[in-house]
This record gives structure tokens, sequence and C-alpha cells, in this order.
């Protein structure tokens, strides 16, 4: 199948790759050239502007918007409502907020233009892992891209059947669900962002404990030196706790047990804010994703161990840099 895509940094140059390794044609774009002549190496087709872009794919056109969510994102947006037709499908893999998505769809509706929401993680290792997608939009234009969806998405490997399962959405077992209609991809999404807060709001914590155990606070007798790199590799193994966060912060950690590279300047990309939004407007009760977020802001004042293991983590999975900080590849 053909898919065009507009935005080659970390994670779309990677869903292409990925396309590609499974036998997929794709057409890109990006603002910048060397992205662009980058994946052309690779055999990626490669156009010098919209325009262009659209014209070399075929109909029903299937393009892929893979930029930071807001005005970036809806200027391409309202550029390609001019350039698609009838039955062409637009999506928008980025972190976009859900509410958008409804505002997207009715703008390209009277055109006939499909748009379908792809609320993607997999972060910088989507391309060997796979990406877990959580999918908005009418259902025709879904069971459409369907190839590229099952291709991009991880499969079942070697994790156990959830017993019960019996006669239920067999694709959610694949890595990829069609959870809705237009926004219900990105909002499942941005709850799980909210949640991925809280997570790694509570290891960050618990190692921050674990380190201030040897403090001059702590009576001399109730002091350890505690080795964090290997209570995060044994905490992996078999554990309750396990995770793959779990498992980006023993990356962290056997790399540099001070985490020495990170000031614990953590940044937001604005899911967990949504996320609280709508626990407001929803009236439910949202204590630990509230606290988790309040905390990235008070990073940004005084930063603790338990923030640098924050940075790091959003390093590992993300390759997220600190702001105003530079920090390794």
């Amino acid at each position: 199948m053909q898919l065009g895509m507009i935005g080659l940094g970390r994670m779309g140059g990677n869903i292409v790759r990925r396309l590609m390794r499974h036998g997929h044609d794709c057409v890109v774009y990006d603002k910048s050239p060397d992205a662009v002549r980058g994946l052309a190496g690779e055999g990626a087709k490669p156009s010098r502007d919209l325009g262009d872009f659209v014209r070399q794919l075929h109909a029903p056109r299937a393009v892929w918007v893979m930029l930071p969510a807001g005005e970036i994102t809806h200027g391409t947006i309202v550029e390609l409502a001019d350039l698609l037709s009838a039955d062409d499908i637009l999506i928008d893999g980025g972190n976009s907020f859900y509410q958008d998505d409804i505002r997207h769809a009715e703008l390209l509706r009277p055109k006939g233009v499909h748009f379908v929401d792809v609320g993607t993680s997999g972060g910088i290792w989507g391309f060997e892992r796979g990406y877990c997608m959580m999918v908005g939009g009418d259902k025709k234009a879904v069971d459409h891209l369907d190839p590229i969806l099952k291709a991009l998405a991880p499969g079942r490997g070697n994790i156990d059947r959830t017993p019960g399962r019996d006669g239920r959405e067999p694709r959610a077992e694949e890595g990829y669900l069609h959870c809705g209609s237009v926004g219900a991809g990105h909002f499942v999404k941005m709850v799980h962002n909210g949640i991925e807060y809280g997570v790694m709001q509570a290891y960050a914590e618990g190692f921050d404990i674990l380190r201030n155990v040897n403090s001059p606070a702590v009576p001399e007798n109730r002091r350890y030196q505690l080795e964090l790199p290997d209570i995060a590799e044994v905490w992996r193994r078999g554990s309750v706790i396990s995770s793959w966060l779990l498992d980006l912060t023993a990356i962290a950690l056997a790399a540099d047990p001070q985490l020495s590279q990170f000031t614990g300047q953590v940044a937001d990309s604005g899911e967990g804010r949504w996320t609280v939004q709508a626990a407001i407007e929803e009236a439910v009760p949202a204590e630990v994703l509230s606290s988790a977020l309040y905390t990235r802001f008070r990073s940004r004042q005084e930063h603790t161990f338990a923030e640098r293991i924050l940075s790091a983590m959003r390093h590992e999975f993300g390759g997220h840099q600190e702001p105003g900080t530079m920090v390794k590849d």
C-alpha cells in the first residue's frame, strides 16, 4: 500500500522505515531537505513541496501528518484541505488535542476527505518494537488503512493471551485498536500519557527514597548504601512492578548511576494537562495524575534526584532533551 508521510522527525522517519521494511511504498515531505534526502536514500520517494507530494500519491490517497501538535499541524491540514480530493484519507498521528481532531474533520468533510486520528505510542524505539496505536475515525477509512496499521503495530509477539478475550476485537492483541469516531484515538492516547506521568512519578519517587536512605537525615544504624542500577535490574526480573518504563530506567542508571547528565528539569508536552482537564470536566478524581503533572511544573524551579529519574526516562523512550540543555543522542 502507498502512504504519504509529512514530518520526518524521530517518529515520522522511523514510521516510514518500518513501512518500507514491510514492503509499503512511501512518499515523503519535510521542510528540511536533508531529512527528505536521507529517507530518499533509503528508498522513499522524495517531494519538494506539498503540491508535488500530493501529485505523487495514487487516489484514494492516504496522507499521514506527523508534526508537533498545535499551529504547525493545523496549518498543514488547512493547506492539505485545498490539495486533497474526495475519498482521500488524512491521518494525524501526532499528539494532537482530540477536540482539534473534531474541528479538522469538520473542515475536511465538505470535500469528502476522511479524517483519522492515530494516537501513536512507541517513541524512538518504534522502528524495532512496533507502535501501539489508538485510532479514531469512521470505520470505512480505518479499515482501508488496516495494512498500514498492521505493519506498524508490534503484533502479538510472545505476550500471553489475556484469559477471557475470546470474541473480542482481535486487533487489540496485535497492538492497535479502532477506538471510536473522530477524536477517540487521541482521547485514549491522551489518557494513556496521563497515566504515563503517574507511573513515571511513582518510579522517580521510589528511587529517590532508595538513594536518600544513606543521607544524614537517617540514623546511622539505618543507613544503607544501595546500588540503584542493580535494584532496577532485579525489579525487571519477575517483579510485580516490572514494565518497559522500568527497563528504560535500568538502562539509564546502568549508563550513569548518578544521572549526572540530567538537571531534573522535566517538560510536559500537553497530554497530562489535557487529561487533568478531562477529569475535571467529567468530575472524576485524578489525584495521582494531577500530582504528577504539578511535580513537572515544580521541577522547573527546583530539582531532585526524582526529577533526574523522570528526565532520564523521557530521554530513553522519546529522545526528549531537557529545556535549554543538550544531552547525548
